[in-house]
């Protein structure tokens, strides 16, 4: 039917009834590879919250919770200290649908063999609904590496961070049918330097127990039942275990100064935090903090690639839905050739995000495998800096296919920009994940090893891949200047690491492509200048939404 026929309005419908897990072909193919035998289970996990994440409601909660924003409330009615966040309905719907489907801290008690491979598809494929609400889910999955430095401590919290329950409010962890955490490491005077915190740990007379005196620049979902917070020690910085309420059931000294005003995340409060001899359980050795919290850091970036890709699949598909019901100069979008490229460069780009973030994902399931861990080393801190420097841009050209449209919030797209730049620059901005490949090459030279042996597997297959293996290797062969060179060596690196995973699993069309324009240099530097010779088409075509039936 004629496209002006079928719609005399010429205005796309939203984007609902569609099941946002099992239409995303790069997500499936993904499931395919790295879940072998498994990836039947794993897709029947994943399509329930595939297809209310592409329902009408989530859409509406999705507006809702970003246009109602979390309002500080410091004390009641009668002046008493109270520090609570209050919220949107829809915020509490969010974060039950969220927790309900086990994205929180399940995996670790589970004995699957691909338990964190399953929760990271549905983190990509939940997450599209509406980011702001992923930041405490993704915490409270994190902390379950770090709290097992101390085999009590994690026993004590572990099964009420994995519950399935959301059960919002200020109450005796041990009266709760779940928990959820946070941290609290950044300070106004360091940022991404932590070993100049000024918050001081003065031990009581019980063993193991602190109480803390500072300011928190940063603490992202200041409701949360419990943190961990990184203090001076008589030794050092060191990390603690900070509960909202004390095991007697009163409240802990922790004060929200105020909310952060912010580009987006908005439906998430976002806090500053002072301690007033707030009590403290420490966790692991005095002087260890950082290398105690780092477990936290490595499992909330692995979050930072998953939510970058899972915008970008948001934003693609929206792209690919409007241009396809919309027609301009006698034809649609979606079929005219300029469209064309810029929609499979799109879906390129999404498409290489979507596989390298369930590869690294893949890898938590296997703690006992060198390659994999040490590939899972470097691999975060690579996709960190180049997926979520590239989301961004991603997100400007997806918009723009919706022109007008497109930067009216109704579409959801000024939403989705504003959320683009927050991964970049959580858990570490970019200079900080480039220089952190660097000191990864120079003092764990395994995990070199492992991303030479990672791209190897592939060499041959590729020409343009090939070259740009070799290109690195030159870059790493000379050190002089190179922590100026830090950013070029880490998207370098990563971008090959996508070809390689694409070349191994992808879609053929999406990894020629991919070579081509990212590895090979043939691209013109924006979106929609693939070159020529390319299936341009059926790229296009496994990216565009379907309805459900």
């Amino acid at each position: 039917m004629d496209p002006l026929q079928r719609a005399p309005s010429n205005q796309a419908s939203p984007l609902v009834g569609y099941n946002v897990a099992t239409a995303d072909q790069a997500l499936m193919d993904a499931v395919g590879a790295f879940a072998g035998d498994h990836a039947p289970t794993v897709v029947d996990a994943i399509t329930p919250m595939g297809s209310l994440a592409g329902s009408a409601e989530a859409r509406e909660h999705w507006h809702l919770a970003n246009e109602n924003e979390p309002v500080l409330r410091t004390t009641d009615r009668f002046g008493n200290r109270v520090d609570e966040v209050d919220f949107h309905p829809s915020w509490h719907w969010l974060m039950a649908q969220g927790v309900g489907f086990g994205l929180t801290a399940e995996p670790w008690l589970s004995q699957s063999p691909v338990a964190h491979l399953q929760r990271a598809a549905g983190f990509l494929t939940w997450g599209q609904v509406e980011q702001g609400h992923m930041c405490p889910i993704t915490m409270t999955y994190a902390v379950i590496p770090a709290l097992r430095v101390d085999d009590a401590i994690a026993k004590q919290w572990t099964a009420g961070l994995a519950s399935r329950t959301y059960d919002f409010g200020l109450r005796r962890p041990e009266d709760k049918a779940g928990l959820l955490a946070g941290m609290g490491m950044t300070e106004k005077q360091g940022g991404s330097d932590l070993r100049t915190n000024t918050t001081q740990a003065r031990p009581t007379e019980t063993h193991g127990e602190y109480l803390l005196t500072g300011h928190k620049w940063f603490t992202s979902a200041p409701m949360n039942d419990v943190f961990l917070v990184l203090a001076q020690a008589a030794e050092g910085v060191t990390c603690f275990v900070v509960p909202r309420v004390r095991p007697d059931g009163t409240r802990n000294a922790l004060s929200i100064v105020r909310l952060k005003d912010k580009l987006g995340n908005r439906s998430n409060a976002s806090s500053e935090l002072e301690f007033n001899d707030a009590w403290a359980i420490r966790l692991g050795d005095e002087g260890r903090g950082i290398r105690t919290i780092i477990e936290m850091v490595s499992a909330t970036r692995q979050d930072c690639i998953l939510g970058s890709a899972g915008i970008m699949r948001k934003a693609v598909a929206e792209a690919a839905w409007h241009t396809s019901q919309r027609a301009a100069f006698g034809s649609t979008l979606a079929d005219q050739p300029a469209m064309i490229n810029v929609l499979a460069d799109l879906a390129v780009e999404s498409e290489a995000a979507t596989m390298v973030s369930l590869r690294l994902a893949s890898a938590v399931d296997k703690p006992h495998d060198a390659h994999e861990q040490a590939l899972r080393r470097i691999g975060l801190a690579l996709e960190k800096f180049w997926v979520c420097k590239r989301t961004p841009f991603m997100v400007a050209e997806a918009l723009e296919c919706l022109g007008g449209n497109g930067y009216v919030e109704e579409s959801g797209m000024p939403l989705l920009f504003r959320e683009s730049p927050l991964n970049s620059i959580w858990e570490g901005s970019g200079n900080v994940n480039a220089l952190d490949v660097l000191r990864a090459l120079a003092r764990e030279p395994e995990s070199l090893d492992a991303w030479i042996t990672e791209v190897g597997t592939v060499r041959g297959e590729d020409s343009r891949l090939d070259a740009a293996v070799d290109e690195v290797l030159v870059e790493l062969a000379d050190l002089s200047d190179v922590e100026t060179r830090a950013r070029r060596i880490a998207g370098r690196m990563a971008a090959v690491l996508q070809g390689t995973v694409l070349l191994q699993h992808g879609d053929p069309a999406v990894a020629d492509a991919f070579c081509a324009s990212r590895l090979g240099g043939d691209w013109g530097g924006t979106f929609g200048t693939l070159p020529r010779g390319l299936d341009l088409a059926g790229i296009v075509a496994r990216t565009t939404p379907h309805l459900d039936a």
